[in-house]
């Protein structure tokens, strides 16, 4: 058996790679190939706890054990920023969120032949795998699946299939299912019974043109930071309330007692909420519902809070108006923010706190800041999504 057999390390797509470059589907580091093609266990293999894995999409990385499954987050990073010739100065530990934590999630129903089914896709097709187990979400979340199979078995057409998103919210679970229209009095009537007798924080339809609550006893919100804010059905959250602790404390870490702060793509002020205290912020975001909800927050509670509803990547913040701060926390969406980067790498803000759900978007966005004089220092990985090629991160940039 020669080392050429030998898995070495975990791709990005969660396929193990040997030491000739092969790419090895469920292969651990440790893992040899044997003559026949097949695996030998090797250190780094553990038992999936889950039934579905790997057939259910919604994990790819449960046969490996917690050191390598730290390692696969930060190496994704490593070598997303090794691709554009970057070296950070200094690596964190790496942040994983345990199982039975995601507070957030979607699944699909599908039917197959007199089955309805409600669960993930599998890896790369549409197919569904009806879940009768999750050690992914939280509790609370996975049993209700049941009770809403039960319910919808008899409303959804062959034909149609429906969306679920799920949210913890403070005041219960917050239920959004998407494509089904309620076509009268007794499917409404239904809808708000089967929300009160489950005690859901506010139950939604969209048909096609935004969500409509069909329940919601009192509004609903999420707490940021010890601040109740306004959430909208299914308004983007951190996925584990562990691993929004993790990045908050990293920002925190970044922008130290800098007194004016911008928070870019703020969202519902995840990261405005959590530096709020003896200071003054700037948070600008493009969803309206958000940015009302962090605005109408921040005036409740006092926060010297400045909002604006601006799309920064079509009105991104110049130089100039950048200049006004002594730190930026930058939170963009996966395909990053190279407009906005820009302006930043031409400014001279101090410091940046830039957080990223994408390895490869941010290393391109690190780059031009590099090449406009600073110098990326610090960097925290974070795997919020457990067991999944997901990886999340905070990045420490200063001027020089």
């Amino acid at each position: 058996m020669s080392d050429t057999d030998l898995i070495l390390r975990v791709a990005a797509r969660g396929d193990g790679v040997t030491a000739d470059g092969r790419h090895i589907p469920m292969a651990a580091p440790g893992d040899r190939l044997n003559p026949a093609g097949g695996l030998i266990p090797g250190p780094h293999r553990v038992d999936p706890p889950c039934q579905h894995f790997p057939l259910c999409g919604g994990c790819q990385l449960q046969h490996l054990d917690e050191p390598t499954l730290a390692d696969f987050v930060r190496d994704r990073i490593l070598h997303a920023l090794a691709t554009q010739k970057i070296e950070p100065v200094e690596i964190m530990p790496t942040h994983i969120s345990p199982p039975a934590t995601r507070r957030r999630v979607a699944v699909r129903s599908a039917w197959a032949g007199k089955q309805f089914q409600l669960g993930f896709s599998t890896e790369k097709s549409h197919r569904i795998i009806d879940l009768q187990q999750c050690d992914v979400m939280l509790p609370e979340l996975y049993a209700l699946l049941a009770p809403l199979r039960a319910f919808l078995n008899p409303l959804i057409e062959r034909r149609r299939d429906v969306q679920i998103k799920l949210a913890r919210v403070d005041q219960g679970i917050d239920v959004l299912i998407e494509n089904w229209i309620a076509n009268d009095l007794s499917q409404h009537e239904a809808l708000s019974q089967f929300a009160q007798e489950h005690g859901l924080a506010r139950l939604s339809l969209d048909e096609g043109y935004g969500p409509v609550p069909f329940y919601e006893p009192e509004p609903v919100t999420v707490t940021l930071s010890g601040v109740a804010v306004g959430y909208k059905p299914y308004g983007f959250l951190q996925a584990t309330v562990d691993g929004e602790a993790a990045l908050v404390e990293a920002v925190s870490s970044v922008i130290g007692d800098a007194p004016v702060v911008a928070d870019l793509f703020s969202g519902f002020g995840t990261f405005a909420f959590s530096i709020a205290n003896g200071r003054k912020v700037y948070a600008a975001e493009a969803d309206k519902d958000a940015i009302t909800a962090l605005q109408a927050a921040a005036a409740r509670t006092g926060h010297t809070m400045f909002t604006e509803h601006r799309d920064l990547f079509r009105r991104e913040l110049s130089s100039d108006e950048l200049n006004r701060f002594s730190a930026v926390i930058l939170d963009p969406p996966r395909a990053g923010a190279k407009v906005q980067v820009a302006q930043l790498a031409a400014s001279k803000v101090p410091v940046l706190a830039f957080v990223s759900c994408n390895p490869a978007s941010f290393a391109r966005d690190a780059k031009t800041l590099i090449s406009g004089g600073y110098r990326l220092q610090r960097i925290w990985p974070v795997g919020q999504f457990r067991w999944s090629t997901h990886v999340e991160l905070v990045a420490e940039f200063i001027r020089l």
